[in-house]
């Protein structure tokens, strides 16, 4: 079973790489969000991962907050909404080859970890993307969590939330680790469950919102494992 697990990330990681290079092919052809919208749903429908969307997606929403385990996560979020995304990231993985590429032809938003000016730089940033109709996207843990517990959020996303007072919709998605583990090097298709949880204007004067959202999303996602046994 652990074999078959294997050959099946093997299979699903070249597909992955194969919709990277899709998207970057794609750019100079078609407008955004095409491009990536395509790639991610080939590797949707060429992997055989499905979802189930639970909630309402708010289409004033201005920022996503999700909770991370997986590098399927991009994948699944850009197939269950339609909006323009624009992803918030630390700036190494844009330095990456190839994949880097496939997040600066999107104008996706890098982020310099422990910079001052870089605060600046992403505050400038996030406003030429919402004056742009495109939606802030942010992993708050920062990487990847484990066995479930999401680790504490960055205060980034409350810094920028709070800046231009944005309308932030948290997203829980239950669980991703178990479909794709790039550490275990497994993949087995799974139905993911997709919480659209309720959105909110950023409060300033609430100096502990985003750490009572961190509890509340690990609360939505503890409910959706202990109704779903089947996603543990």
């Amino acid at each position: 079973m652990k074999i078959f697990a294997h050959f099946n990330w093997f299979v699903s990681t070249t597909i992955i790489f194969i919709a990277i290079a899709l998207s970057i092919a794609l750019f100079p052809i078609l407008p955004r969000p095409y491009p990536r919208k395509i790639s991610t749903w080939f590797i949707r429908y060429t992997t055989f991962f499905s979802t189930t969307i639970k909630g309402e997606e708010d289409p004033a929403a201005q920022m996503f907050l999700i909770n991370h385990e997986s590098d399927m996560d991009v994948g699944v979020m850009e197939t269950s909404t339609k909006k323009d995304l624009a992803w918030v990231a630390k700036k190494a993985l844009f330095d990456v080859p190839f994949f880097g590429l496939a997040m600066r032809l999107p104008e996706d938003i890098e982020i310099e970890r422990e910079s001052k000016t870089a605060l600046v730089k992403l505050l400038r940033a996030v406003k030429d993307r919402i004056s742009k109709g495109r939606t802030i996207t942010m992993f708050p843990e920062g990487t990847r969590s484990k066995n479930g517990k999401m680790l504490p959020f960055k205060s980034g996303a409350k810094f920028v939330a709070d800046k231009y007072k944005l309308r932030v919709q948290p997203v829980v998605l239950v669980n991703t680790t178990s479909c794709y583990d790039i550490k275990r090097f497994h993949y087995s298709p799974k139905n993911i469950t997709v919480v659209y949880m309720e959105s909110f204007i950023a409060d300033k004067s609430d100096a502990n919102w985003l750490k009572d959202l961190r509890v509340k999303m690990q609360k939505v996602y503890n409910d959706e494992l202990a109704n779903n046994p089947s996603d543990r």
